[in-house]
């Protein structure tokens, strides 16, 4: 049995769950989402609480139970509390901003980038740090991710998009010769 599919899911107050044509569909003060259920997986409401199990101990039905207990547990967290992931720009001259719709930053390059927000989550930038904040998990991950994208954080002087507790490797640069 997994260890992490065993667990039951504890609905909080203000957060409803129903099952829908074999999907879940979550709704909280902050939003709703849906998510299809796995083949092979079971799931029961009931209690405020959120069971899944599955049907026999296939390699793949064993593999989808941990994965979909986490997919809905992340989806309870996100419609009541939310996600969020904190962005730091470093580097001189390096700049963020929001303009309309889209961040715009400045990383050193011969012009600057203009990322299109995405209508499902919330971005914020305050002087060198970016906010990424919404109810679904994989999505603010993905928005984060394609950000810091655009530059890196390199390894000799650090400069780049980082997270904020992210740790950066630093390198000895040259030395010269005696």
């Amino acid at each position: 049995m997994s260890r992490i599919g065993k667990v039951p899911i504890v609905i909080p107050s203000g957060v409803t769950a129903e099952m829908k044509d074999n999907t879940l569909v979550v709704r909280g003060s902050k939003g709703e989402l849906t998510c299809d259920v796995l083949p092979g997986i079971n799931v029961e409401i009931k209690d405020n609480e959120i069971i899944v199990t599955r049907e026999n101990d296939e390699k793949k039905v064993r593999s989808f139970h941990g994965l979909q207990r986490s997919l809905f547990a992340n989806m309870i967290t996100g419609v009541s509390e939310g996600f969020k992931k904190i962005l730091e720009v470093q580097g001189v001259g390096f700049k963020s901003s929001i303009s309309g719709m889209n961040l715009k930053l400045s990383l050193g390059f011969s012009h600057d980038i203009e990322f299109p927000i995405p209508s499902d989550v919330t971005v914020t930038a305050e002087k060198n740090v970016i906010t990424v904040e919404g109810i679904d998990k994989q999505r603010v991950g993905q928005v984060a991710a394609q950000i810091r994208e655009f530059k890196k954080p390199e390894p000799y002087k650090g400069k780049g998009i980082r997270y904020q507790d992210e740790y950066v490797i630093r390198k000895a640069g040259k030395t010269a010769k005696a």
